[in-house]
């Protein structure tokens, strides 16, 4: 992947695996054997409306996470899976990277898990998305700078390309006070091909995270915000950005220097479509 021009990625799986049935504190990732049919079409949605960039099923793929939902010995079957799917929708039509996301642990002194043991759960994780056929390892949604940094020690073993997102809050800082500029600079120095945000916050609030980001990195940079800021109404969670809002948010982090830009919680391929109007013109 190079610099010259903006990719455009998709959107939410989860929120679509939702839309189709999936049950609040059901393991997203078994639907990768259970539902491939439905995981295939949300893959398929997302490349029909534009994305040049789709993301596996396998956000919550390491061993730590699946342990905790008594599922770790299904690791390497549900992360082969999830990768097998996107590739047979991608084809030769886009690319896929595979998605891991945190151990839902606390890295020493905070928490249990040693640093060297992160690094090795999740290099068990990049291994299998790796053989399976991944383009790239999507890390995202990490908080702590220590977290994401085992993570990405444990992938670049692999040898694919690495790209870092952490998710910020409203107040420019993920949940363990690291500041996006801190964040652009130390992933890059460790070897990532590419750093920037998602989930966390909407469009709005991620464009002055994107700037402090390209401002201390000549790395690709990645944004993939929510669709706004959730809402519960008649028990469902709702989202407040349009696909004109999402499609206006793309245009303008485009011209801040973003280089892969989607979507996080929320979006769906309504949004994308949007976006992929707009940032036809960047091409």
């Amino acid at each position: 992947m190079v610099k010259q021009r903006v990719l455009l990625s998709d959107g939410a799986m989860g929120t679509m695996l939702q839309a189709s049935g999936l049950k609040p504190g059901e393991c997203p990732e078994l639907w990768n054997v259970e539902h491939p049919d439905v995981v295939k079409d949300i893959h398929a949605a997302y490349i029909a409306a534009g994305s040049d960039i789709i993301s596996t099923n396998t956000f919550g793929g390491n061993r730590f996470k699946l342990d905790s939902l008594g599922l770790a010995h299904l690791m390497r079957e549900l992360n082969e899976a999830g990768v097998r799917l996107a590739r047979e929708v991608a084809g030769d039509k886009c690319y896929v990277a595979a998605s891991v996301g945190p151990s839902g642990k606390f890295i020493e002194p905070l928490g249990d898990l040693s640093f060297d043991d992160a690094v090795e759960g999740f290099a068990e994780q990049a291994a299998v998305v790796a053989e399976a056929g991944a383009d790239v390892i999507l890390l995202e949604t990490f908080s702590a700078l220590e977290e994401i940094k085992a993570a990405l020690i444990g992938s670049l073993k692999t040898g694919l390309p690495c790209f870092c997102t952490m998710a910020f809050d409203t107040g420019g800082r993920t949940m363990m006070g690291v500041t996006p500029a801190v964040a652009a600079r130390e992933l890059s120095d460790a070897g990532a091909s590419g750093v920037g945000a998602n989930c966390g916050v909407g469009p709005v609030d991620t464009l002055d995270i994107i700037r402090q980001m390209r401002s201390e990195t000549d790395k690709l940079i990645i944004v993939q915000p929510n669709a706004g800021l959730p809402k519960v109404i008649d028990g469902q969670t709702l989202y407040d950005s349009t696909p004109d809002d999402m499609a206006l948010f793309a245009e303008q982090v485009a011209a801040l220097g973003a280089n892969v830009i989607g979507g996080c919680c929320g979006t769906t391929p309504d949004h994308i479509r949007k976006m992929a109007e707009t940032l036809s013109k960047f091409s």
